[in-house]
């Protein structure tokens, strides 16, 4: 496979290696505990905001998902998404979709969306000189009730929403939802360590589901407060690619 300018390949597991941009967002907890988080098996999904593809290329060589096709907005990224398919030979089974999320309409509807959205909004801190940082990080092509908009119009009736966002901005992320008929059945916290606020939160809802929501025990990334050495769930997802029992409905 040839590397442009700014790229490298990184060994994720037996199954993948990735083409990373250098002077781009990389590969991150938030995906690999966001591919985890996902659980069940699905024929059909959609990703928003694909990146490099990673998190949909879990999914496919994990089994839980059969297609999936990623929105990116970003050309030199939804280009991206194709090269990593091909090189890990995924190319039958994902595919990118160069669009904005407000414009994307759908051909038919799938049973699974999910995200790892930007979190900030677009007036919200210093924008990086980098665009493409920008753009994942920032609201600039969408805020986060654009994205649960785009994910309603895609999923069928009783479809999966999965989502990684910030605990700070949990409450714009809420009340679109359930605007748009997704209610959270499924909910996780994450600590880098006990002594530690939130850094993330993990999210899973079903389109036209009933209330009720599970609120999970919270996940502590690290034993130590040096954060060197994982703690027995982190050890348990890095190691099956899923979360304990303990964290599913």
């Amino acid at each position: 496979m040839k590397l442009y300018e700014n790229e490298r390949i990184d060994y994720v597991n037996d199954s993948l290696s990735l083409i990373q941009k250098t002077d781009g967002l990389t590969f991150g907890t938030d995906a690999l505990l966001l591919a985890g988080y996902i659980s069940g098996k699905y024929k059909s999904a959609v990703e928003l905001g694909g990146g490099s593809g990673i998190i949909s290329m879990l999914l496919l060589t994990r089994g839980k998902v059969q297609k999936i096709g990623c929105l990116e907005i970003q050309e030199e990224y939804a280009e991206l998404i194709e090269r990593n398919a091909e090189y890990n030979s995924l190319s039958e089974r994902l595919s990118a979709i160069c669009t904005d999320v407000r414009d994307y309409r759908p051909t038919e509807e799938v049973e699974l969306v999910f995200t790892n959205p930007p979190y900030m909004k677009s007036t919200s801190g210093a924008h990086n000189e980098i665009t493409a940082k920008t753009v994942a990080r920032h609201e600039i092509h969408g805020n986060i009730s654009d994205f649960i908009k785009c994910a309603s119009r895609i999923l069928k009736f009783g479809g999966t929403f999965a989502a990684v966002y910030r605990p700070d901005r949990l409450c714009d992320m809420i009340a679109p939802m359930r605007e748009y008929g997704l209610e959270i059945k499924r909910m996780t916290l994450v600590h880098a360590s006990v002594a530690t606020d939130p850094s993330m939160v993990l999210i899973e809802a079903k389109k036209g589901g009933k209330s009720g929501m599970q609120l999970t025990r919270p996940l502590i990334i690290y034993k130590d407060s040096s954060h060197k050495e994982y703690g027995d769930d982190m050890n348990y997802i890095m190691e099956n690619g899923s979360f304990p029992s303990g964290f599913k409905r």
